[in-house]
């Protein structure tokens, strides 16, 4: 059997599956094939004993499951892979597989029939406002360009061959820390459709010179990277940045100096600002981020580094500063760095790109989810944005985490098989096109925001973010009763408490509540069930009566609370969860704060010890659709263990700090401390009852 292997619509290899497989590569170039085309080999030998016109679910004896999807034709049908990360759909007509789609993030595969390219997501490539994929591939190989400081970044360069003669092109760049040649042979189809691409070891990384300091150094260098590009005899001036992750924080980076050459932006699950996101999240110090650092400890990434059996160990080490130390063996400069700065100063102030928004207008894609872990920076980029009323920011919000477009189930719990989407590639394609190439083909003229509403599992557009059809409704804590609680039995309503009430526990930095993410795993913001963990006596539950009607939301969610602590400083966690008929009560959205950083990062203040004070917390974004006969549930503790080195509540320096305090921690709720939720109900007023 003989099968074409395309990349983004363009035809790279041709594959025939038979008892030895063959590669024919089309495009000398290609990376690799994401298909295990064994795998591949076994579907098609099992496929043949399945009557799929019958079928609405298939169980393969291998384990895979396929549910029909999405109708093509009469005769042809998607069946989407469940149950898996990662999935291989498939294009069935009539009981004969014709074609086997893959999609991950940005990038999509398909492994075609000959002849059946129209029965597949391969027929919108057909367009013809799109560049065409007409040139061959000419790798130039690696330049070391040199910075304004002297140092030199490798970098390696593709253009299309056999340029003309003073033709000069647009360019795609990508700057990374895991490796310039797999992330460049990645994205070759730019330039098989008539784009340099040029990909970048940052400073300190692999083959580049220079201090490993993760994001200190981006905003000059990318700007430095940027004027190279236009300097070069190919270049027409006109570049685009395109990355994920880290690879996001550089483009923001890029575009904060103000460069003229950076025309284009596509900006998928990016890191944000240093305090507000990556590597101190909302101030605080994150322990899920260490399974990345220790990746990322010397110059060349290792992801072995990722898997440990004794994370537990690890994050209990103390003080932090020696954690590297003490768990690998050897100092990591760029933490002994961090450790340096316990506030925001001068330091995290200057690779801080929000700083310099007045300097950042590209126009911009941002590919982001609701568990994304660095979603923060997608939110932060965005509103940065609309707050300087920027044209052409284009939004796309999935049920994704950070490894973004790749599967229809987090953690057990399922989303829609609409969940991954065939389009994104096409769509950075069409970005490119119009703002590098200045194609006229309607992509800034579209709507600006898509967005995928969990619960209701349907793909919804607006003009803008949060839709303009919210209303941020107030959802009010209170006890069940006069008396003052110790946990759990906590009640919502869309009213402030006529009695003064308070709620107590005990936050013991030792045994901080659970934050249920897998450290190795390095996606900290999953969509986990927390039914065990609110039966914690640090744990505050206040929970509505089951939904009389369907709420629906859409945006961010904020929390103000009203608390006191005996310890000079402690943290804050708010989570909303949806609880089902069940029990089952499954985190939707959260957000911490610490308490020196309750007026701002720039002037930290410790608390006076059972003062009430005011907090204002900016939860994390979400669509989400409650269910009839579901509950909304608040849930307030200070601990987040394994996404979230404790506050050892002393308001020592957390860099050096061995001592620890148990806090005694309330929150009020009342007319005068009217602690509450703030719910982005779209449409009508939300009611709970």
């Amino acid at each position: 059997m003989e099968l074409f292997y395309y990349v983004s619509g363009i035809l790279q290899a041709k594959i025939r599956m038979g008892e030895k497989i063959e590669i024919r590569a089309i495009n000398k170039n290609m990376n690799s094939c994401v298909f295990s085309l064994e795998k591949i080999q076994n579907i098609l030998h099992e496929a043949r004993h399945v009557n799929w016109t019958e079928s609405e679910t298939v169980l393969l004896n291998s384990g895979e499951q396929f549910t029909r999807y999405e109708k093509v034709s009469d005769s042809v049908w998607i069946y989407a892979m469940t149950g898996e990360k990662q999935p291989i759909d498939l294009v069935i007509e009539l009981n004969q597989i014709i074609a086997f789609l893959y999609h991950e993030g940005v990038d999509s595969a398909v492994l075609v029939v000959p002849g059946y390219e129209h029965l597949t997501p391969l027929k919108m490539w057909n367009d013809p406002l799109l560049s065409r994929a007409s040139f061959e591939i000419e790798h130039i190989g690696k330049i070391d360009v040199e910075m304004r400081d002297g140092v030199r970044l490798a970098t390696e360069v593709w253009l299309p061959k056999n340029l003309k003669t003073g033709t000069r092109i647009p360019t795609i760049l990508i700057r990374t820390p895991y490796g310039r040649m797999s992330y460049g042979l990645n994205k070759l189809r730019f330039v098989q459709r008539g784009f340099a691409v040029i990909s970048q070891d940052v400073r300190g990384r692999e083959d580049s010179e220079g201090e490993w300091l993760p994001m200190y150094h981006e905003m000059n260098d990318g700007d430095d990277t940027l004027n190279w590009i236009a300097s070069q005899s190919w270049s027409d001036g006109n570049v685009g940045m395109i990355g994920s992750s880290y690879s996001g924080f550089v483009q923001w980076a890029a575009a904060a100096s103000g460069n003229p050459h950076l025309k284009a932006i596509i900006s998928i699950v990016t890191a944000g600002t240093p305090f507000g996101d990556l590597p101190r999240k909302d101030g605080l110090y994150s322990s899920g981020l260490m399974a990345w650092i220790f990746m990322m400890a010397k110059q060349k990434t290792n992801r072995d580094a990722l898997k440990r059996d004794d994370w537990d160990e690890v994050l209990a080490i103390r003080p932090l500063k020696d954690i590297p130390e003490k768990a690998l063996g050897f100092n990591i400069p760029f933490w002994n760095e961090w450790m340096k700065h316990p506030d925001y100063d001068e330091f995290w102030a200057s690779f801080d790109w929000s700083k310099l928004g007045e300097k950042i207008n590209v126009p911009s894609l941002y590919i982001s989810g609701w568990y994304d872990d660095d979603g923060n920076g997608t939110t932060e980029a965005w509103e940065l944005n609309q707050k300087h009323n920027r044209e052409n920011q284009r939004l796309i919000l999935g049920p994704w985490y950070h490894n973004s477009n790749a599967t229809r189930e987090i953690h057990h719990v399922q989303f829609g098989l609409n969940a991954i989407r065939y389009d994104l590639d096409l769509l950075c394609q069409r970005w490119y096109d119009r703002f590098l190439k200045g194609i006229e083909n309607g992509v800034d003229t579209e709507t600006a925001v898509d967005y995928y509403t969990v619960g209701e599992n349907q793909w919804k557009k607006a003009n803008n973010w949060p839709p303009s059809n919210v209303h941020l409704t107030n959802y009010y804590i209170q006890s069940n009763s006069s008396a003052q609680t110790s946990f759990g039995d906590g009640k919502i309503s869309t009213s402030p408490s006529k009695i003064d009430g308070c709620d107590h526990y005990l936050f013991d930095p030792k045994d901080p509540a659970p934050y249920l993410i897998d450290v190795s795993e390095n996606e900290c913001s999953v969509p986990e069930n927390y039914r065990d963990v609110e039966t914690r006596k640090d744990v505050l539950v206040y929970t509505s009566e089951p939904l009389q009607n369907e709420i629906e939301i859409a945006g961010d969610i904020y929390a103000i609370i009203y608390a006191a602590t005996s310890a000079k400083d402690t943290d804050w966690l708010i989570r909303i969860t949806d609880v089902d008929e069940k029990g089952n009560s499954i985190r939707l959205s959260d957000g911490m704060v610490r308490a020196r950083y309750r007026t701002s990062y720039e002037s930290p203040k410790l608390v006076t010890p059972h003062q009430i004070e005011k907090y204002e917390i900016k939860l994390s974004k979400i669509a989400h659709l409650f269910k009839k006969g579901h509950r909304i549930r608040i849930a307030i503790t200070s601990g987040a263990k394994n996404a979230s080195f404790p506050n050892h509540n002393t308001g020592n320096d957390p860099a050096t700090d061995t001592e620890w305090v148990i806090a005694e921690q309330t929150i009020f709720h009342s007319e005068q401390y009217p602690s509450h939720i703030k719910l982005p109900i779209v449409g009508k007023m939300g009611h709970t009852n």
